[in-house]
């Protein structure tokens, strides 16, 4: 019996034992469990701290504006059409690759119209575009070239634009819609609504991946006081102009995009706004990248009673050019110096100055007042910039027959 009773209680003890030590295992494990969800969670919350931390300094860090690119331009003036032409893109693409050739300035909207196929609303309302080429077809034909391309847009010459709003068009004095030499509407440019309809075609542009975004036309016409009613007191011309290329400038800056304006030549030689347009040349390049004075030598006034004739010629940087055709050379070079010596007297002059020269036969002229233009006029032009201190050209015709051979093979 008292082997029975040693046995039971060895037995008790041998039970107590492994309760005591499965409980203790199983504690150990449950509160290892636990420390660990804790670990885990507390981790959970550190990562979400963190991130939302980054987050929030992300935020309030300035969106970096893309570094603009630095390019000498040296380039040809393409219409809507020719781009349209692949064989003629084709051309030119070559051209460029065998030259000193490096950029093209297409045009994105002429004759008031978007030369493809256009999101702007404001420019959907009215069928403001059409298709003359396709926009990611030759934008990516250009880049893969490396080809710089500037879009063109012609801003307050829009006569599409006028007739179907015709609350933006500059009017006569009796309400009617005064039109250029009887037959081309023109925007108002004071009025700020064709400055954003201007704007965000450009800035779709500069989306579609052009480079740089060039505004023609940005002027007044030349139209007589009596002949155009801007309201009552109207501020001057030049505010109009300055201001809404201010604005442009801004906003497509912002989007890393340089912005050039071209400019009546004349501008350069005359002072303050004695066109009447609102360019002036102290003010017109105060906040643009580029100003590009359209300098062709036939566009002067000549000494014949004919065709661009006054009887005397035309004094540029105080030469007299009786014939100015006949003198691209000195033409080019006396506007280049006046400009510059212009600019150099305003403080915070912002733009660069890249001329339009001239690639195209005046044969409008009186006989006797124009050449034919060939690689010996386009060189002197190209000579007379560099000869001035500029570094940066484009070459204009509006058939776009460009004189292959005066450009330098490379």
């Amino acid at each position: 019996m008292f082997k029975n009773r040693r046995f039971l209680i060895a037995l008790v003890v041998f039970l107590l034992a492994i309760t005591t030590t499965y409980a203790f295992i199983y504690y150990n494990g449950n509160l290892n469990k636990k420390n660990q969800i804790n670990d885990n969670n507390q981790n959970t919350q550190i990562k979400y701290s963190l991130t939302n931390e980054d987050s929030n300094k992300e935020e309030n860090l300035p969106t970096p504006v893309p570094e603009k690119k630095a390019v000498k331009v040296k380039g040809l003036y393409i219409t809507g059409s020719s781009a349209g032409n692949k064989r003629f893109m084709e051309n030119i693409v070559n051209l460029i690759n065998t030259t000193e050739l490096n950029t093209v300035v297409l045009d994105v909207k002429e004759d008031g119209k978007v030369n493809y196929f256009s999101e702007v609303e404001s420019v959907k309302q009215i069928g403001a575009h059409h298709e003359l080429y396709d926009v990611d077809e030759v934008i990516k034909l250009l880049h893969d070239n490396n080809i710089y391309v500037i879009g063109r847009i012609v801003c307050f010459r829009d006569n599409y634009l006028a007739g179907k709003r015709v609350d933006l068009a500059i009017k006569r004095k009796d309400g009617s819609i005064w039109r250029e030499n009887g037959s081309i509407a023109w925007t108002n440019p004071y009025n700020k609504e064709v400055w954003k309809y201007n704007i965000d075609i450009a800035k779709e542009a500069i989306n579609k991946g052009f480079d740089e975004i060039q505004f023609d036309y940005v002027r007044f016409p030349t139209a007589g006081k009596s002949e155009v009613d801007y309201g009552e007191n109207p501020s001057p011309k030049a505010d109009a102009i300055s201001g809404f290329l201010r604005e442009a400038t801004s906003e497509i800056n912002k989007m890393g995009a340089p912005v050039s304006a071209d400019i009546f030549a004349i501008v350069c030689e005359t002072p303050g706004d004695t066109e009447g347009i609102g360019q002036v040349l102290e003010r017109i390049g105060m906040d643009v990248d580029y100003i590009s004075p359209m300098i062709y030598p036939s566009h002067y006034a000549n000494s014949s009673h004919g065709m661009m004739g006054n009887g005397k010629g035309q004094s540029i940087n105080g030469i007299i050019f009786t014939a100015p055709d006949l003198k691209p050379y000195e033409v080019v070079y006396n506007v280049l110096l006046k400009t510059k010596d212009r600019i150099s007297k305003v403080e915070g002059y912002k733009a660069k100055v890249r001329p339009y020269l001239q690639d195209f036969t005046a044969s409008y002229l009186p006989k006797g007042y124009y050449q034919r233009y060939g690689p010996e006029q386009i060189r002197q032009q190209i000579k007379a910039v560099y000869d001035a201190g500029y570094e940066e050209w484009i070459f204009w015709d509006a058939a776009n027959t460009y004189t292959e051979s005066a450009f330098t093979r490379e």
